[in-house]
């Protein structure tokens, strides 16, 4: 029953993103009438084919670095796993956080599939909130490095776009500390929790308090530990922080790399490299699932500032096909093969 509640609901965010997905094209074909979905695949018809090749393998890294990120928390958290497991806690992640106007809706997907291994729910989660504080951190430095970089990167950005940075740069720096906290004060975590029970339980809500009440108690003290293992070694910070780097790296570099291919000036690559880091922080903490309109809005703003109107858009809609609706689309399929073998393995005892 839960199960089934549970699928209902992926899907019906399943469907809200598909629709919004379909609306944000439209409206951004219908916004420049000089180019269309033909149109677009005569350009990429002419592309330097080498940079677009690139393009795709920097997308698909950036979905296997995750995975990456996480095994080598695990790791050092003395629970090892393969990376095509990481694989798998990746691709959930990332199709859960798409869809879900949360851009943490992932983590109960990744923290599904890593129980399921055999991990414990407290190292699941002191993991999850490591590696989203690192996540979170990339993307504040490359956002930082990018202006030490380009400085015209963010002059050239519109007034509302420099809001909607700004709003994020504050956001995702209040969402690190929060994480960093979390990471150290494990009692924030778990005692509003046990007061939840508590209440429930008083309410006649629910049954066998002393049962769920010690299994928050268990869940706190592996939390505890793992807390106290990967976050007093520099080292693993480091190493958490690094393969995160090169993740986000991976996927904004794909603009860039598209621009490249259909002609644009080498010498610009940077700056559209340094734009793309300031979109990210400018939709990363906007409650829209996948940042869909918004992230496309501030592309748009920022590429039409150096490039013609044509290139701007061609750049946009490929390179945002290839990083979201292309990444989302197989790592949703993945998941659910994921899924659907390990519910099988379950039934037959395996």
């Amino acid at each position: 029953m839960k199960e089934n509640r549970s699928l209902s609901k992926n899907l019906i965010w399943t469907l809200v993103s598909l629709l919004l997905a379909i609306l944000t094209i439209r409206l951004i074909l219908r916004q420049n009438q000089d180019i269309s979905v033909s149109q677009l695949i005569d350009i990429l018809r002419l592309s330097d084919r080498s940079y677009f090749i690139l393009a795709i393998v920097s997308a698909a890294l950036f979905v296997w670095f995750e995975g990456v990120a996480i095994c080598s928390i695990l790791k050092y958290a003395g629970h090892p796993k393969s990376l095509r497991k990481g694989l798998l806690y990746s691709t959930s992640d990332i199709y859960f956080s798409a869809i879900t106007p949360s851009a943490t809706g992932g983590q109960p997907a990744s923290a599904f599939f890593m129980t399921r291994d055999g991990i414990p729910m407290g190292i699941v989660t002191a993991t999850l909130i490591l590696n989203l504080m690192m996540y979170t951190l990339s993307i504040i430095v490359l956002g930082l490095l990018s202006v030490l970089i380009s400085p015209k990167a963010f002059r050239d950005f519109g007034g509302i776009s420099k809001i909607f940075i700004g709003i994020g740069f504050v956001g995702l720096s209040g969402l690190f500390l929060v994480f960093f906290i979390l990471l150290k004060k494990e009692d924030l975590i778990f005692k509003p929790l046990s007061k939840l029970i508590l209440f429930l339980y008083n309410r006649g809500l629910i049954k066998e308090k002393d049962k769920k009440l010690s299994r928050i108690s268990k869940i706190g003290n592996d939390y505890k530990v793992c807390s106290a293992l990967i976050s007093g070694r520099k080292r693993v910070l480091f190493t958490a922080f690094l393969w995160n780097l090169i993740q986000r790296s991976c996927q904004l570099v794909v603009p860039m790399l598209i621009f490249a291919s259909l002609g644009g000036e080498k010498i610009k690559m940077v700056l559209v490299f340094s734009k793309q880091c300031l979109v990210t922080i400018g939709y990363n903490f906007v409650p829209i699932p996948g940042g869909m309109g918004i992230s496309d809005y501030l592309m748009l703003d920022g590429f039409c500032q150096m490039m013609d109107r044509q290139m701007a858009y061609s750049v946009e809609l490929i390179s945002r096909g290839i990083t979201f609706y292309i990444c989302v689309s197989i790592s949703g399929i993945i998941t659910l093969i994921g899924f659907l073998c390990r519910r099988t393995n379950h039934d037959r005892g395996l």
